[in-house]
């Protein structure tokens, strides 16, 4: 089974192959492949965050065509009530199907919210009030706000399985869809 996941960035190739080892025996080959989210680089809304996941997935499916699965995975920030947000959208599509799943939601502090809305994105703020580099290939803010008890890649994997739910239960979803 041949996996394309639409980043480089091993916090998301892990996080899809470990949901896919989850739920399938058969052997995986992942293919990370780097392309456009099509999106901000900090996209600020729901809708802007899912476009982004949707996107990458769609032009790794370009990029890499034939593959058996295409995995997007976009991270974004809302704002509600003058407090921020971080989550992500991961789509997981084939041929046949495209399934969106979200991650849990959880509160920035005020320091990364303030460089935010000045336009930074989240990966340069973590790295700027924690004082690390790269965090956004490791643990990620919730990783850096929870000190390590959640992970930017578990936060991930778990979304990325739910993904697969439509994947698992073909006759429920696939298979309804196309007799809809």
């Amino acid at each position: 089974m041949k996996i394309v996941v639409a980043s480089k960035n091993p916090v998301k190739v892990n996080a899809v192959l470990n949901s896919f080892l989850a739920c399938f025996d058969s052997e995986l080959e992942v293919v990370p492949v780097s392309v456009s989210s099509g999106v901000s680089d900090q996209p600020m809304t729901e809708d802007e965050t899912l476009q982004g996941a949707i996107n990458r997935a769609q032009h790794a499916r370009q990029l890499v065509p034939g593959a058996s699965f295409y995995a997007g995975i976009e991270g974004g920030v809302s704002l509600h009530n003058d407090r921020l947000f971080a989550f992500a959208w991961i789509v997981i599509a084939n041929d046949d199907f495209e399934s969106h799943a979200r991650t849990a939601t959880f509160e920035l502090p005020p320091s990364i919210r303030e460089l935010i809305v000045q336009g930074m994105e989240l990966g340069d703020a973590d790295d700027l009030v924690f004082k690390k580099q790269n965090s956004k290939q490791q643990n990620g803010a919730v990783g850096l706000l929870t000190q390590d008890r959640l992970t930017r890649e578990s936060l991930y994997q778990q979304a990325a399985l739910l993904a697969l739910i439509p994947f698992l239960n073909r006759e429920l979803y696939i298979e309804a869809a196309k007799e809809a």
